[in-house]
């Protein structure tokens, strides 16, 4: 046995190859050592970006003591969870089903059949925080396999049996039915979880929730409720202003450990850069925000100079770590502040720099205390100072880079920034959302089959359900964006890719892996959004875009399988289905854009421009050139231009408005839809 990571691609890995643990990749062989030798296995399951598996890594994989102790007692995997999200879903709900709060590093005991017995994620190497030191733990549980066999095939078979039972519909008093009241009750009973003060959920550690506050915004579109609106301005104008936000070169950190949203971990990851964008340009939409459209501006620039791997496609994150130390990259003293600018005493006040710093002696930049605008000049002045302190740390020695590109989290970014590109107009972001998409189809696909993950010229085999659910989304977004039926025909295909090999023909909706896949000990299924919205809420989206799109019953019938296979889900944690109950929304109560005409028109592009420049987060859009005919089952099916002239339709339900000819007039009716329509209210 030996550290065998040296072989790996994932950057994760990588950082591990020198350990003096013995680390396996997982795969039959490590299991194979460990049946030979009648070992227990330690699963260690982290990311590259990750502050607190750096912290273990340092005080126990790098220790000669503890790792000859880990080599002795047990065969141990390496997995990075973004290569294997399957593996990694499996151990977190495992970790919970044991009372625990779920968190990375995931430190998981097994047998070498794979079957857990025990876990928690972070050890101390002595007994501190509360929590026993990791040597005490390997001997207590290498203890209890040798001595205790039969304890831990009790507890083994328990766990399977419980996994296997989330994955199952909930047990529910008569049909489930999926309404219009049924989701503004639950964006109602948001409000109870929501931090009055600063926004987010209460508590602390914050973590932006995209999901969450686009479900709260969709409610606010909807009925108009100002509570909504309120409450998700309120939370992205304190991240936005917040230590959470990178005030010199952009872009969000994961989470904030307080609840101000101060202090981050400060570890960037693609994907939740992508969800916000997007969320900021819904809002945007609306309100017109100076400060969302600086953000995302700010946003997407810091992920076209900083996360472009290969070339074309989005990297996965940024380390929160640099030079051994977190967040050393992105502090400063004011001895810093005040050597780099020849007054510093504006900056200072509005960025919360002072003497003894606001974290560790160290100043996080914010404008918390400060957020509205100042005159011009002094906005200037300010932006003339970022631009002169961004140069200075471009010199330090920059966080760790994990360069893997991810089919599920680059389709959140296509997606994000395609849509942003085409509200704000901005061509040349939708040509970095069309490059990634490309890379993605040429470089991580063969026939209909996605690759999940690829770096240094090797791809994984395997692919997971967000892969074709978020690929599909994006495919779809540059449809209607650009028009071109090849995306289109790229998301069919991957929707019965899925529909082949990830469908529970018992129970409905969609596993996370393939029927082809790897077996594991149980086949997860669920819609629950985590940090990223669920394959399956996404996958409802799709479906019912697709349905609208072109009006073949099948896709109208596979959503609404999908919704009511977890619509019980609303009873059991109605607060983590927010993807899935948005993709009911569309199905039921989508604004449905008929634009006729050439699309290279000037007339019909203003008419266009002004559908992505509207706040309609159920709209659909087609533009159809003169003579061709929408589906049967489009309410503007038959309807014709107007004094050859390109002409809008804007149809709620079955009903249309009259012809628009003019951007004005489509900007009223799209503000308003239901009036425009006639329709009655859904």
């Amino acid at each position: 046995m030996r550290n065998i990571l040296d072989t790996a691609a994932s950057p994760y890995l990588i950082q591990h190859k020198d350990n003096p643990v013995h680390w396996q990749v997982w795969g039959p062989d490590a299991f194979a050592e460990a049946t030979r030798n009648d070992k227990p296995i330690l699963l260690s399951i982290g990311y590259a970006a990750c502050h607190w598996c750096h912290v273990m890594a340092h005080e126990s994989f790098e220790d000669d003591a503890i790792a000859g102790l880990m080599n002795d007692l047990f065969v141990n995997i390496k997995v990075d969870r973004e290569e294997r999200p399957d593996v990694d879903a499996i151990y977190q709900q495992t970790l919970q089903l044991l009372g625990q709060n779920g968190g990375w590093p995931l430190t998981m005991f097994l047998t070498p059949q794979g079957d857990p017995f025990w876990g928690g994620t972070y050890f101390p190497p002595d007994s501190r925080y509360g929590r026993p030191g990791f040597p005490d733990v390997l001997r207590q549980m290498h203890a209890i396999y040798s001595d205790q066999r039969d304890k831990v095939t009790e507890n083994s078979d328990a766990i399977k049996a419980a996994l296997a039972n989330l994955s199952q519909p909930p047990d529910v008093d008569g049909p489930i039915q999926l309404s219009t009241a049924v989701l503004d009750q639950a964006a109602t009973q948001f409000l109870r979880a929501l931090d009055p003060v600063n926004g987010g959920l209460v508590g602390a550690p914050k973590f932006p929730q995209p999901s969450i506050f686009d479900f709260l915004w969709r409610a606010h579109i909807r009925g108009g409720e100002k509570i909504f609106e309120h409450s998700v301005s309120l939370s992205l104008n304190r991240m936005c202003q917040g230590g959470i936000y990178d005030h010199l070169g952009g872009g969000f950190a994961r989470y904030s450990t307080d609840e101000t949203w101060l202090v981050p971990h400060f570890e960037k990851m693609l994907y939740d850069n992508a969800q916000l964008i997007a969320l900021m340009t819904s809002v945007w939409r609306k309100t017109g925000s100076a400060l969302y459209a600086e953000r995302i501006r700010e946003t997407i620039g810091w992920t076209l100079r900083e996360m472009l791997a290969e070339g074309d496609a989005f990297a996965a994150s940024q380390d929160a770590d640099s030079e051994g130390e977190e967040g050393r990259f992105y502090v400063w003293t004011e001895a810093e502040v005040d050597e780099a600018l020849s007054d510093a005493t504006l900056f200072k006040k509005i960025y919360d720099v002072s003497p003894g710093g606001n974290w560790e002696g160290n100043a996080i930049l914010n404008r918390s205390a400060h957020p509205d605008p100042l005159d011009d000049a002094s906005e200037a002045a300010l932006v003339a100072d970022r631009q002169i302190l961004f140069a200075i740390r471009d010199k330090r020695i920059k966080p760790g880079w994990d360069d893997k590109v991810l089919a599920d989290w680059n389709g959140l970014m296509i997606s994000a920034m395609a849509s942003a590109g085409a509200a704000f107009a901005e061509p040349s972001w939708i040509a970095s959302a069309r490059q990634a998409f490309n890379f993605i189809k040429e470089k991580m696909s063969t026939g209909d089959r996605l690759l999940h993950c690829f770096r240094d010229g090797r791809a994984t085999e395997v692919a997971f359900l967000d892969d074709y659910a978020n690929m599909a989304h994006a495919a779809l977004a540059l449809f209607e964006i650009t028009g071109e039926p090849t995306y289109l025909n790229d998301a069919r295909t991957w929707v019965e890719t899925v529909e082949s090999h990830y469908l529970d023909s018992a129970h409905g909706g969609y596993f996370l892996t393939a029927d082809d896949a790897e077996t594991l000990i149980t086949r997860p299924r669920n819609a629950a959004d985590n940090a990223t919205p669920s394959g399956n809420g996404i996958m409802a989206l799709v479906l019912a875009r697709l349905y609208h799109l072109m009006g073949e019953e099948i896709y109208r019938q596979r959503a609404e399988s999908l919704c009511l296979a977890f619509a019980g889900e609303i009873h059991r944690n109605f607060m983590g289905i927010t993807s899935l109950l948005s993709g009911f929304e569309l199905l039921a109560n989508a604004v449905q854009v008929a634009v006729i005409g050439v699309r290279d028109n000037p007339n019909t592009r203003m008419l266009v421009q002004t559908y992505f420049e509207s706040p309609v987060p159920t709209g659909v859009l087609q533009v159809i050139p003169p003579g061709t005919a929408l589906a049967t089952s489009h309410p503007a099916s038959g309807k014709t231009m107007i004094d050859d002239r390109p002409t809008a339709y804007v149809c709620h339900g079955t009903s249309c408005s009259l012809p628009i000819v003019d951007p004005a007039s489509l900007r009223v009716a799209l503000n308003d839809p239901v009036s425009a329509t006639g329709a009655s209210p859904a």
